[in-house]
């Protein structure tokens, strides 16, 4: 089948959770026989050197420069008077909508995969079927942004782009032939708001190969790890509740336990953290801080998106405490793969009970391993969208 995919990211390095599918999607794709025109948007002319990688797996690369940075006074003007969101401003690329006018016209394609809603308006008006994948339902994250912003004055404006965001958000599902969401809890959103939608699921995966592969031994000091990509708000919002809330007590009963707040941006937003016990770094290899965690503690509150961390997690054999939303995404079953807290003083008596328990720590993270085999690793999700495929294309 002949694939014409829209990112809002090169899919390469693995930096992200966004780049980490769609690389596996496009790798697994490519083996099935699947031709693939990847058009990609980059914020910086040095990503072109990641195009090659890509290469490797589909027909044709094309990359279309974006903002570098967001909070430009020209994206804020232009969403100002704009019916558009700032979300979709942000991600508009100069050119790329006619060069998919142009790739339409000279080739056949058999359908358009988009990766998020916010690429689609790059889109021009075609009868070749579209699947439209949501990575998270973005209204209500940046929704979230809005009600924990700081800035009163600008409270208003934030809540009408919101308001904005939701009503594109919605006409692009509807537009959409097919719509693929990341979890049973996103179905059931999608299902409320638009009850006629018709949306199914493909799970985010894990390479369970790649983190099962040791690279490091297990540190004989307990640690507690903490592991996101923190441009996102509900990462940097859990390293604060685990920093103000959970980290002083459970240092207060298992003294010797160190905290590492690891990923991408963490020293931008962490580095005044940084201490003896604490530390905060952004890895090459994040096999390496999984191997060597004792647990992962993940106090998550904020709704978006399927946590890569806890697939990560359990394929590297690390035990996992978190939230009922930060759990959110796969079928773990509370007890038996995983914990959930939703209270910041349960999270503490948990975490300090599992690092004084090696056999329950090896009984979770066995369990937890198992689970992402079977249901969560990259080729069955791949089959299933491989099956997508074919009944959009049929349509």
């Amino acid at each position: 089948m002949k694939i014409l995919m829209l990112t809002p990211y090169l899919p390469y390095p693995l930096v992200t959770g966004g780049q980490t599918r769609s690389y596996n999607l496009i790798k697994r794709m490519a083996k099935l026989g699947h031709k693939i025109t990847l058009f990609s948007l980059i914020k910086d002319e040095s990503e072109r050197v990641n195009v090659p990688e890509l290469e490797k797996f589909c027909e044709e690369v094309q990359v279309f420069k974006r903002s570098k940075t967001p909070w430009t006074l020209k994206n804020i003007l232009r969403t100002g008077f704009s019916w558009h969101p700032f979300l979709v401003i942000r991600n508009w690329a100069s050119g790329e909508k006619a060069a998919i006018k142009q790739k339409l016209e000279s080739q056949k394609f058999d359908l358009i995969h988009a990766e998020t809603f916010y690429v689609m308006p790059h889109i021009p008006k075609t009868e070749l079927p579209i699947l439209l994948v949501e990575q998270t339902i973005e209204f209500l994250v940046y929704r979230h942004f809005a009600q924990s912003s700081s800035m009163l004055p600008l409270k208003p404006l934030l809540y009408y782009d919101v308001a904005k965001t939701k009503y594109w958000e919605l006409e692009y599902w509807k537009k959409a032939n097919k719509v693929v969401a990341m979890s049973e809890e996103d179905t059931k959103i999608m299902l409320k708001e638009l009850p006629s939608l018709n949306v199914d699921i493909v799970p985010n995966g894990v390479d369970t190969d790649f983190f099962s592969q040791k690279v490091a031994d297990k540190s004989k000091q307990p640690v507690i790890l903490y592991l996101g990509n923190f441009t996102w708000l509900q990462n940097r919002e859990a390293v604060d509740v685990l920093i103000r809330r959970i980290w002083p007590k459970i240092k207060q009963e298992v003294k010797s336990a160190k905290l590492w707040i690891i990923g991408k941006e963490a020293e931008r937003f962490f580095t005044h953290l940084k201490s003896e016990d604490i530390r905060v770094e952004e890895v090459k290899d994040v096999r390496s801080v999984y191997q060597e965690a004792t647990v992962l503690v993940a106090p998550i509150y904020g709704s978006g998106g399927t946590r890569y961390k806890n697939f990560e997690a359990f394929a590297s054999s690390l035990p996992v405490i978190t939230t009922s939303i930060g759990i959110g995404g796969t079928e773990a079953t509370n007890g038996k793969e995983v914990i959930i807290c939703d209270d910041p003083e349960e999270i503490i008596k948990e975490t300090v009970k599992l690092l004084k328990d090696p056999r329950r720590q090896k009984e979770l993270a066995k369990n937890a391993k198992e689970m992402v085999r079977k249901k969560y690793d990259w080729d069955p999700i791949v089959a299933k969208l491989d099956s997508l495929y074919k009944e959009v294309a049929r349509k």
